[in-house]
């Protein structure tokens, strides 16, 4: 029987691999290990990286970008996320399953499918970036002229966000760094990094695939875990679970539900001393609420988890266990960093946070001109 501090332990194992070398290959290399980094504040892949090699820079993480060895688009639960073009395509198949039911119930397509709405979009975005607002504009168009009985309600901020939210497209800053939140650009995925066709024709399969790529990076998970962060239902990922049963290992965890893991998975390991994690770091994101229990307190959970709008601050990890928040307040390249430790746990020393600090300066490329911990 599993416990909390066995499922951390396997976890971090993954979340916090060896990664040698700090070029746009191991950068790519990273991704493929940690998985998808959700990415609506545009600086968390910066800092997820920092974090889990430091010394990488901000040039590197641009580049690995600029060159598609990473990329980033709306997918899985309608959030921002920055992966690999591998997963990027099986991240698309995950979105058309989870977010169908969303998406007819706002159309409300009368004699066209999501597959042709989808499609148009694709093609709208195929030779050149597109904007938000010309996106929107696309679907309302495109609507009018393949669709006039739809009852699609488009001129507010939910519907316009189906102009840029179909998993299909990749995104890029149009002004700004990478890291910066700079007025982004869209174009079809396939334009840019290639036929998924064969994901998407095997939608199944690819939900199989998906549930191996988060046992690998987040394991050992429950079908909670990955409903969770595949944005699906249950009973899709009960029927993968099924397909895959003899493939994995599975044990009850703490909690008494079943936790699922790929055979041969790393040993128990927990990374010493202090990390500072970004904004829906994946030690968050990767797990259904209660089940976070494995690195973090029930009571400290509340406090970093906004359930009512899904905000997650900045994360304090410290010697494996999630026990305060940070920030960087202000604007421009020189920041204050102010570090809030929970009360009941260990509070790191300046000489400690030196080095994380060090690793957040240079993927982010700020200066951080004064530095404190404090008790909140």
């Amino acid at each position: 029987m599993h416990t909390w501090d066995d499922l951390a332990g396997r976890a971090l194992a993954r979340q916090f691999p060896d990664v040698a070398g700090r070029d746009v290959s191991s950068v790519a290399q990273a991704l493929h290990l940690i998985g998808p980094i959700q990415a609506q504040t545009a600086r968390a892949p910066f800092l997820a990286l920092a974090a889990r090699m430091p010394g990488v820079t901000l040039e590197t993480v641009s580049a690995a970008y600029d060159e598609h060895r990473i990329v980033r688009g709306s997918n899985i639960r309608g959030t921002v996320h920055t992966s690999t073009p591998e997963d990027n395509a099986l991240l698309e198949v995950a979105t058309r399953v989870g977010q169908r039911a969303l998406w007819q119930r706002s159309l409300k397509l009368d004699r066209t499918s999501l597959e042709d709405v989808w499609s148009g979009i694709e093609d709208f975005a195929r030779e050149q970036w597109r904007t938000p607002a010309e996106l929107s504009t696309h679907l309302s168009t495109w609507l009018e002229q393949h669709d006039p009985r739809a009852g699609a309600t488009l001129d507010n901020q939910a519907g316009r966000y189906f102009g840029f939210g179909h998993g299909g497209l990749v995104r890029r800053p149009l002004s700004g760094g990478w890291q910066s939140q700079g007025a982004p650009g869209y174009r079809a995925a396939s334009a840019v990094i290639g036929d998924r066709s064969a994901a998407l024709a095997d939608p199944e399969g690819s939900i199989d695939a998906l549930v191996r790529r988060h046992l690998s990076c987040h394991g050992p998970s429950s079908r909670q875990d990955l409903a969770w962060w595949a944005g699906v239902g249950l009973r899709v990922v009960d029927a993968a679970l099924d397909r895959l049963a003899d493939d994995l290992d599975s044990e009850t965890g703490p909690d008494g539900r079943t936790y699922h893991d790929l055979p041969a998975a790393p040993p128990v390991r927990v990374p010493e001393g202090v990390r500072l994690l970004p904004e829906f770091d994946a030690l968050f994101c990767g797990y259904q609420p209660r089940a976070r229990a494995r690195f973090v307190t029930p009571e400290h959970h509340d406090r970093l988890w906004i359930s009512s709008n899904g905000m997650i601050p900045a994360l304090l990890l410290v010697d494996g266990r999630i026990t305060g928040q940070w920030r960087l307040p202000g604007s421009g390249t020189r920041r204050r960093c102010e570090v809030i430790c929970f009360s009941g746990t260990r509070r790191p020393t300046k000489a400690e946070l030196a080095d994380p600090v060090t690793a957040l300066e240079t993927a982010y490329g700020v200066t951080v001109t004064e530095l404190s911990v404090t008790r909140g």
